[in-house]
């Protein structure tokens, strides 16, 4: 067969991956964080874009006192916005709120008088407080106008000049921080305290000091004894226990601040796998007590800190702000809908690019105007086919857990992304893109929509297959039913389960039961037996 070279036409279809088709893949599988930050760089990249502002009523637009009073409530809504004109004004002078300029015009001389002395003695540095004579002065700037009327309006500054609010926020104390004030005091020479340093640096978020003294010694340049001595110098900081190197060691610390690290407690501590186990005949042998005595050296242990250092955390924790909020409906439906505060809000201004596409002196300006045009637009269009997809899919999902909504978790069904995207007549990857990072507030709390898609258990009947969140569910509703004389093993919850319809095996009870951090029978028993006794 001879191979020439020939032309043919064909006709079909690809998709072909534009930059904003891969940028709006890309909007809908972000976090409402992550995407106020893109839509906040896109706001500072083009000066078409302009943010949708949402600020509250400003002073001269909120209702007056009249109109509250007038109402009844404090809700000003249904209140008359005329109502807090010149006649309400007057009202409020003549009644209520005649209280307010009686005591600002004569309480500073009545306290001066009581005092039998000028304010200013009695408070030199208070820039609030003026004489009588002051206070008379017409010429004298008042603190209080000042700050209502001034450059710094609401400051309350007699200067003027703007208070820095952030100033005045308490912040966080960082485990660092609280370690470096007292290692300023606990040692004198400044070698020791640059030591001392590194060694705060180098613990862990619980306090401890996980690195290697020989590597750090040999880093830093010192002789081991040095940085042991300094080392020890640092376990004497409090929170006690910090600058341990194990579990033990922190124990141990806390136990001899306490005068109770005797040798039997010694023998505990060495021992701890034990207890981690629940071994208690094994202990009372390591350890040479009884059962009354080791009862309470175990209390003495719970009672202690094992992280010290957690108290201190300085990593920002961000709570989780639903992207949907469903509630129940009249109808006895669900109202899904989305939250409006996660949403970055754009406006394209086309009148400003009329304005400035006239003025274009070359090509380049011409076409930066055209790129920033087509990216507005497109940044608009995406953020709200992103909110619609999201709602689309929220609706679905709520429509087929609506049994979980009403009744609990046992009634979670089995899901999967294939049936979501088959009701909405998407594409899996979409509905799988829509539900990371995104959280849903349910009057049963709040979820990641993943959450919502579980494996399926099959029924043992041949029923319907039941959720393997709510087979979770009923795996720790029995092992926190069952009593101190008849733990359940898990051949025994297969079998439960079994009797409920439920075809499990004891692997997939085992793996579930671990995942729920439930110790295992035999150590059940030994600590529900080491409680009744």
């Amino acid at each position: 067969m001879a191979l020439s070279p020939k032309l043919e036409i064909r006709q079909g279809q690809s998709l072909v991956m534009t930059p904003q088709l891969m940028q709006a893949i890309k909007l809908l599988q972000m976090s409402s964080l992550d995407l106020t930050s893109y839509v906040d760089a896109e706001l500072e990249r083009n000066p078409l874009l302009e943010a949708v502002e949402t600020d509250g009523p400003t002073i001269d637009e909120r209702p007056s006192e009249e109109a509250f009073t007038a109402s009844g409530s404090a809700d000003h809504r249904d209140a008359d916005p005329g109502d807090g004109g010149a006649d309400g004004g007057a009202g409020a002078a003549d009644g209520d709120g005649e209280w307010l300029h009686t005591e600002l015009n004569t309480g500073a001389e009545e306290i001066a008088a009581r005092l039998d002395t000028d304010l200013g003695n009695v408070f030199p540095d208070d820039p609030g407080t003026r004489s009588a004579a002051t206070a008379s002065d017409p010429r004298q700037p008042d603190p209080w106008q000042t700050g209502l009327s001034g450059r710094g309006a609401g400051t309350g500054s007699g200067s003027g000049e703007d208070y820095n609010l952030e100033a005045f926020v308490a912040s966080d104390t960082t485990l660092a921080s609280h370690l470096g004030d007292q290692m300023v005091l606990a040692l004198a020479d400044p070698v020791d305290r640059m030591i001392a340093q590194q060694l705060i640096d180098s613990l862990d978020e619980a306090g401890y000091l996980r690195i290697d003294l020989d590597e750090a010694a040999e880093r830093m340049g010192i002789d081991r004894i040095r940085l042991d001595r300094v080392h020890g110098v640092l376990k004497t900081l409090e929170p006690t226990g910090v600058f341990a190197t194990s579990l033990g060691e922190c124990l141990a610390l806390q136990l001899a601040e306490k005068n109770r690290y005797d040798p039997a407690m010694a023998r505990l501590i060495d021992n701890i796998e034990l207890l981690a186990r629940h071994d208690f005949p094994a202990l009372k042998a390591a350890c040479g007590v009884d059962d009354e005595d080791l009862a309470e050296m175990i209390g003495e242990l719970k009672a202690l800190d094992p992280k010290p250092g957690s108290s201190f955390g300085d990593t920002l924790i961000q709570p989780v702000v639903p992207d949907v909020i469903v509630r129940p409906a009249r109808d006895g439906g669900w109202q899904v809908e989305l939250n409006s505060d996660t949403l970055p809000k754009v406006l394209v201004n086309q009148t400003y690019y009329a304005t400035v596409a006239k003025s274009a002196r070359n090509d380049t300006e011409k076409a930066f105007l055209t790129d920033c045009l087509q990216t507005a637009n497109w940044l608009a269009k995406s953020l709200d086919q992103r909110a619609r997809t999201i709602l689309k899919v929220a609706t679905e999902i709520v429509r087929q857990q609506d049994a979980f909504l009403s009744q609990g978790v046992q009634y979670l069904r089995p899901l999967n992304l294939r049936t979501i995207a088959d009701a909405i007549s998407m594409h899996e990857s979409t509905v799988s893109r829509v539900t990371s990072n995104k959280y849903m507030a349910t009057p049963r709390g709040i979820f990641e929509l993943k959450f919502f898609f579980s494996a399926a258990i099959p029924a043992s009947g041949g029923g319907d297959a039941h959720s393997a969140e709510a087979v979770r569910h009923r795996i720790r509703q029995l092992i926190d039913a069952e009593k101190p004389e008849a733990i359940l093993s898990d051949d025994t919850i297969v079998k439960l389960l079994n009797d409920e319809g439920i075809d499990i095996a004891r692997r997939t009870v085992a793996k579930y039961r671990e995942s729920l951090r439930i110790a295992s029978s035999v150590q059940r028993r030994r600590e529900k037996r080491a409680r009744m006794g």
